[in-house]
């Protein structure tokens, strides 16, 4: 037999062998030696033995339910039968001792053993272990061994490297060994099942945090919800001192439960168990009236698990099931687990109705932050050296369903996208300064096409941005309202409106025309940016004219207008934006050999392929604002010999 640990030796009650090896009776001297056929020959090597002989072969099956005589104690182990016994090293037969290994332990549950665990709380063996009582068992290794001496039952002792656990903390050996504790049954009251079932009903975001807790879950041991610690919130039984049945009567609970109300739950510690019962409290199986009760406490878990309990549930203004929970990947093992189990065994129903997980913060590169490394960004530098706000939009910009970068590059990056997106709502607020909306808005109908088309544009940012937060995708929040400022405001439509603001006159349909689409877009643009760019909304909304309500916070979110997505419209002006991208890309060629200053240097002529003469006929003024040029015409193709090619639209020059 072959082991690492040799003080579990006085509490071996059996052998384990593997169902699918093949075993060997070997002749050595006057015994017989039963190993695994493969490891015969390597095993002799080890032990410097040469002359021995294979007697039979067999399976590992014909000697299950055997008794073997211990080496030194006066009982008997039995063989058994496990798929954990491996050739990789010993000898194909592994010491088996219940309380001291998991292995061990399932072994005991299968065959029904005794799980036997002589150490005492402080890691000693118990007065009762013959030769070893009392001693430290890591002191009792040396012990063992000289005492196999003795029996001349040791064949071979060498040290070995191998791997064994350690505290995290203190840095040293731990020991296993079995204790009594208190346990949830996964399948007793079907909890394992209805579990499984609710994680079917619940929306895991993103959607493989589903398939992790429902592995976790179909596969995880009873839960044990004990911890031998000297303060937690107590686990409120009671033990009959003269037959030990526990007491559990609804009485008694309420009645601790009431004392809990009253004075904590430390009161469990500092009170006897007469204090802690209702008067006159007798046993229900003998008629006794000492009790003990439980000292141990209850797994942190389950204490963080019943959450919902005592947050949601005993406040009138929340509601049961959450809405969200919101924590780190780990959590699936953790408080989603817990707070998963606690609510289905007692309220049978999930705790929330959304799980989000999110992954950690890393530093450029992907590596974990450390001191050491000296990548540690604290949020208070961010702060100081960028504001709130980048901070802010940092952690929505980011895809958080992954591990989240940060470093001094990529917070660059977004203050310079902040700075975008506050200039162009300083370019709206600067140009609404003498807009009053009850007093000039402008009707739809009569509005200008190009504002109108601007209208359309924002409906279509207003439902990407309410789907994407409704997913909770807030990356994809910050790209669209980022693109949407720079793209199809800064670079397309503000470009072109800057004329009519500037020169038509100041009370004018076209002027408030587009005073009105700049409104719409502004109070749209603040709402949805609130819940990330918090500060910044709250500021715009209070220079906003009118200002609509005492804050942005407390808007609805904006919906979209049916009225305002205008299909036909939409792809009307679609059509021309590619012709203003083939116009663009000349116009910025000539600018670039330097033919001409600024677009308003050129006039465009343009020649359509036939299908497209009717769409533009008459429009050629719209074009001119369009392109910001100082004029636009339309000739035939044979007038344009030496005219560039369009790209975009073929056929165009």
């Amino acid at each position: 037999i072959w082991t690492t640990t040799p003080w579990t030796l006085p509490a071996n009650l059996a052998i384990a062998l593997h169902p699918d090896f093949t075993y060997a009776a070997v002749a050595v001297d006057a015994e017989i030696w039963i190993l695994a056929e493969g490891l015969v020959e390597s095993c002799m090597q080890a032990f410097g033995i040469q002359d021995y002989g294979i007697v039979r072969t067999f399976r590992a099956s014909e000697l299950k339910g055997l008794s073997c005589r211990h080496p030194f104690l006066d009982r008997e182990s039995v063989i058994v039968l496990g798929s954990h016994v491996t050739l990789e090293a010993g000898t194909g037969c592994v010491h088996t001792a219940p309380g001291h290994g998991r292995e061990d332990y399932d072994m005991a549950l299968e065959y029904g053993l005794d799980v036997y665990s002589p150490v005492d709380d402080d890691g000693r063996f118990t007065a009762d272990v013959p030769f070893f009582a009392c001693h430290f068992v890591f002191d009792a290794n040396k012990a063992v061994n000289v005492k196999l001496k003795e029996l001349d039952r040791l064949i071979l002792e060498k040290k070995i490297t191998h791997s064994y656990p350690h505290c995290w903390r203190c840095k040293k050996p731990v020991i296993f060994r079995a204790t009594e504790q208190w346990f949830i049954s996964m399948e007793k009251n079907d909890l394992r099942k209805k579990a499984l079932e609710w994680i079917d009903r619940v929306e895991w975001v993103p959607s493989w945090g589903r398939e992790r807790i429902h592995n976790m879950i179909e596969n995880r041991p009873d839960w044990c919800i004990s911890r031998q610690r000297s303060w937690g919130v107590p686990i409120t039984v009671f033990t009959c001192k003269g037959c030990r049945s526990l007491l559990a009567a609804q009485e008694v609970f309420d009645h601790v439960v009431a004392l809990f109300e009253k004075e904590g739950a430390d009161c469990w510690f500092e009170r006897s168990p007469e204090e802690l019962l209702p008067p006159g409290t007798k046993c229900p199986e003998c008629g006794g009236l000492d009790f003990e009760k439980e000292m141990d406490i209850l797994d942190v878990w389950f204490d963080s698990g019943t959450s919902y309990a005592a947050v949601l549930e005993r406040r009138p203004y929340l509601r049961s099931p959450a809405d969200l929970y919101l924590e780190g990947s780990d959590q699936h093992r953790g408080w989603f687990h817990s707070s998963l189990l606690a609510a289905v065994g007692t309220r049978d129903m999930a705790p929330y109705k959304t799980v989000l997980t999110h992954g950690f913060v890393v530093d450029g590169q992907g590596y974990k932050m450390s001191k050491s490394l000296g990548n540690v960004i604290a949020p208070e530098e961010i702060i100081r050296q960028y504001g709130a706000e980048v901070l802010r939009l940092w952690v929505s910009a980011e895809d958080y369903r992954d591990d989240i970068r940060i470093s001094p590059d990529i917070l660059k990056r977004l203050s310079e996208a902040y700075r975008r997106i506050r200039n162009t709502c300083r370019f709206l607020l600067g140009n609404l300064s003498d807009f009053d909306p009850e007093e000039d808005r402008v009707v739809y109908s009569e509005m200008d096409e190009l504002d109108r088309f601007a209208l359309y544009q924002l409906q279509d940012l207003i439902q990407k941005v309410r789907n994407a937060y409704d997913r909770f995708e807030f990356h994809r929040v910050y790209h669209a309202f980022h693109n949407y400022c720079v793209v199809d405001l800064s670079s397309f439509y503000l470009d072109i409106l800057k004329d009519r603001l500037y020169i038509s006159a100041a009370k004018s349909n076209a002027r408030r025309s587009a005073q009105t689409a700049l409104y719409e877009i502004l109070t749209s643009l603040l709402k949805l940016m609130a819940p990330i760019l918090s500060f910044t909304a709250e500021e715009a909304w209070w220079h906003l004219p009118q200002h609509p309500s005492e804050t942005v916070h407390l808007e609805d979110f904006p919906e979209v207008n049916p009225e305002w997505q205008d299909e036909d419209l939409n792809r009307r002006w679609q059509n021309i934006l590619v012709l203003r991208s083939d116009v663009t890309r000349v116009l910025e060629g000539a600018r670039q050999t330097k033919t001409i200053g600024h677009p308003l240097d050129a006039s465009v002529r343009l020649a359509f392929p036939r299908e497209l003469q009717e769409s533009y006929t008459g429009q050629e003024e719209l074009l001119r604002s369009v392109f910001i040029v100082s004029k636009v015409s339309f000739s035939s193709p044979d007038d344009l010999t030496n005219a560039a090619e369009g790209v975009e639209i073929p056929g165009l020059k």
